[in-house]
């Protein structure tokens, strides 16, 4: 969370006169009425300028000068906090760091400066009847005997800030109000979980504090303790009531497992996977935190939550985030070789190839993806093809649905002009040859590809259709055919095809049935058509992968295979 605020400078004449330290100029001021109470644009008093400049005479004056006023009090809101605290997570790094170096190097700023007498009242969001006196030195002395309270939102900032004083923490508890916040709604108790005070964090519970309390923008405790990291908080905070399912942002439901998913901790998300409502991972108008994950580049936590049973597809939130599916994702953030663990972990696990990922593996001069994919994936006879609901496995791969095989047979006759790189990886793997022979196919691929295919069929028993393409080809000397295909295929070829067909492209071609036939060694390579040249790629190299996608989409002709 970036609190981080821009104010311009506007401020009164004795708050000027306080930053800058001169008691002189100050004690004139107010001699003269001016007021010590009025407030900048941020907010701010005199006695703010004061105590973070460090001076002790121009606070001293200060409050003096308040004595002798009609005013009933000074008041005093959680802006105060902003200058007495360092650790306020409403500046930046650098102002943090330089209002920490100012105040620690004030150690007269004390308990001291303020007579037991006075009393400094608090707005009615605080609800706190008054304010002690408070020492900012490094150990954070409180001194009760003064008679008056702190208020609970600043001295716990400052006992965070310095490891956690317990002590000091449970005397207060008992007298001020838990639920304090600041002008972004930030609790003690939010405070105790961001910075990891576990045991600050069971006082204020225990006491009362309310579990789930949010911030401005939904932030939670457990949300935020996920988000750094603090498992001793978490495991706390979940044994204490926190809602793991409460919306922690304004923008999408976000729960506190997207955080520890987003920045890797482990421990916090194995927790919060038992716990939390698995509609996030597949429910309408959610996110899955698998997204977060891959986005963050979270190996791990997208590792652990695919292994705990989150759907490598997770939901379709193109309407929402542009993201199709974790897939999509995780190709578009690792367009180049090597693909990313993401990739590799969605595909073991059987994430769902739409169209757009078909163009990763297939519009493209090389062939990792698609090598990638086969590993785990296999092609199914055409008659064999089921519903894209149910899941087959053979040998650890799941066989390609219904819809990824059509949409894979559509992005690849569109891509002819790849088929050099993708047709020799398609047709080991099992595809029926008989799909691809297709007009456009035969129209488009070059002479070795066309080549290649022929080889895998009877080109003998082709449609009128198909002939009088290749045909019109030769005529153009568009195409170079090999010279078996002047004839009759021969006998042995014949044999090979009725293997194929008994046996099934899929099973002959991805399994070592064909050692288990009774017939010569030598025979294997031959009835695996292995003696068959590969078909190369020889055109100019692919555009970059975003605008392949873009011109497939401008340019794509749906073409029903199965």
């Amino acid at each position: 969370m970036d609190f981080t605020e821009c104010y311009r400078d506007m401020v009164s004449s004795v708050a000027a006169a306080a930053r800058s330290g001169g008691t002189r100029w100050l004690r004139v001021l107010i001699q003269r009425g001016c007021s010590v109470d009025c407030r900048d644009n941020r907010g701010w008093t005199a006695l703010h300028e004061a105590a973070a400049a460090g001076s002790k005479a121009c606070v001293q004056e200060i409050l003096s000068a308040v004595k002798g006023l009609s005013l009933p009090c000074l008041t005093l809101d959680a802006k105060l906090e902003e200058t007495l605290v360092s650790n306020s997570p409403h500046r930046s790094k650098q102002e943090e760091a330089q209002s920490q170096s100012r105040i620690l190097s004030h150690p007269h700023l004390h308990l001291s400066l303020l007579p037991s007498s006075t009393t400094v009242s608090l707005p009615s969001n605080m609800s706190c009847t008054s304010l002690t006196y408070f020492s900012a030195t490094p150990d954070v002395l409180i001194q009760i005997s003064c008679g008056v309270l702190v208020c609970l939102l600043i001295v716990f900032k400052i006992t965070f800030l310095s490891k956690g004083h317990t002590e000091i923490v449970r005397i207060l508890v008992n007298k001020c109000n838990l639920e304090a916040v600041d002008d972004y709604r930030i609790s003690p108790l939010f405070v105790a979980a961001q910075y990891g005070q576990r045991g600050c964090l069971e006082i204020l519970v225990n006491t009362g504090a309310n579990a789930n309390t949010q911030a401005v923008d939904l932030s939670t405790p457990l949300f935020i303790a996920s988000q750094e990291g603090h498992q001793a908080c978490v495991d706390f905070l979940l044994d204490h009531g926190a809602d793991p399912n409460m919306v922690c942002s304004h923008d999408w439901p976000q729960f506190a497992i997207h955080a520890a998913a987003q920045f890797g901790h482990i421990g916090i998300l194995r927790r919060l996977i038992a716990v939390t409502d698995r509609a996030c991972d597949r429910g309408e108008s959610m996110v899955s935190p698998v997204y977060v994950a891959i986005n963050s580049d979270q190996t791990k936590s997208v590792e652990l939550l695919l292994r705990e049973g989150y759907s490598p597809d997770a939901q379709d939130c193109s309407h929402t985030h542009g993201l199709l599916s974790p897939l999509s994702l995780a190709l578009y953030r690792t367009p180049q070789k090597p693909y990313s663990e993401s990739v590799k972990l969605l595909i073991a696990a059987g994430a769902r190839l739409n169209e757009e990922d078909w163009i990763y593996a297939l519009a493209t001069d090389e062939a990792d993806l698609l090598q990638l994919i086969f590993e785990h994936r296999w092609i199914p006879r055409p008659e064999a093809v089921t519903s894209d609901e149910s899941v087959l496995q053979h040998d650890g791969k799941t066989e390609l649905k219904l819809g990824e095989l059509n949409e894979m047979l559509c992005v690849a006759l569109n891509q002819v002009h790849f088929a050099g790189c993708w047709l020799p990886l398609l047709l080991k793997a099992g595809l029926e040859p008989s799909l691809l022979l297709q007009p456009h196919m035969l129209e488009e691929a070059d002479s070795q590809v066309l080549n290649y295919l022929l080889e895998f069929v009877n080109w003998s028993t082709l449609s009128p259709r198909l002939k009088h393409i290749l045909d019109r080809r030769v005529a153009e000397k568009s195409w170079d055919p090999h010279p078996c295909f002047d004839s009759v295929p021969c006998l042995s070829h014949i044999c090979r095809l009725q293997v194929r067909a008994l046996l099934g492209p899929d099973i002959l071609m991805r399994t070592n049935v064909v050692q288990q036939l009774p017939v010569p060694n030598l025979l294997h390579d031959f009835l695996k058509f292995r003696d068959i040249p590969e078909a190369s790629y020889t055109h100019a190299p692919p555009l970059a992968i975003l605008q392949r996608i873009e011109e497939h989409r401008n340019t794509h002709q749906h073409r029903h295979v199965l």
